[in-house]
């Protein structure tokens, strides 16, 4: 499986030929050509993580790509005129023979009080999962989990706290856009998931890796 980070929060995730885009936002930094993907996955509706614009450059270069998402983000797809598939919590596809499920169903509380947001987590290929916004531990074993380490709605605490709960073999940062100094979240986790058995491993900007 081959990983490419494009800023903050968005992957695309590569594995026996299949290529999945995950949470395409406005933070993202995607290149131009971004052709023959199979399957777009977003988490949820915020504009960090569903970048309508980027979509509309996407989709012409990708005829037979299918969004898969959940209801609150389809609500932001359909007022564009953009179609998407639902794929929500306990539910799962097979994307030419790679198999995405998804876990979860509520956005992490930034404070009472604030709107109620869909999240949708995803596992794929039974090995990398990306939790959106959430904290969500799936009911599945997670080889490489994507961690989100700086959000209105967390602190790192929780976040290290999460990865061992998960208990995958790997961890790397996500959601760090927001920081200018990326250092202490970047650096936390290093000292703290090696010891619990996680391999923890930084993924720069438009770099990649090998799981």
């Amino acid at each position: 499986m081959r990983i490419t980070k494009f800023g903050h929060s968005c992957l695309l995730v590569e594995e026996v030929g299949v290529r999945i885009l995950i949470d395409p936002g406005i933070w993202s930094t995607l290149p131009e050509d971004l052709a023959n993907l199979n399957a777009i996955l977003i988490t949820h509706e915020h504009p960090d993580h569903l970048g309508i614009e980027h979509l509309q450059k996407i989709l012409p270069q990708n005829q037979q790509v299918v969004i898969y998402t959940n209801k609150g983000v389809g609500k932001k797809l359909a007022e564009a005129g953009l179609p998407f598939q639902a794929l929500e919590d306990s539910q799962g596809v097979v994307v030419a023979g790679v198999t995405i499920h998804g876990y979860g169903t509520d956005h992490g509380i930034i404070y009472p009080g604030l709107p109620h947001w869909d999240n949708t987590g995803y596992l794929i290929g039974n090995r990398l999962f990306h939790p959106g916004d959430a904290f969500t531990v799936p009911p599945a074993p997670v080889e490489v989990l994507a961690l989100p380490v700086c959000a209105p709605w967390s602190k790192i605490a929780e976040a290290i706290d999460y990865a061992k709960a998960v208990k995958p073999k790997m961890a790397f940062p996500i959601h760090d856009a927001m920081l200018k100094i990326s250092t202490g979240f970047h650096k936390w986790p290093e000292s703290f998931l090696p010891a619990a058995g996680i391999e923890w491993k930084v993924v720069e900007e438009g770099s990649s890796i090998e799981v």
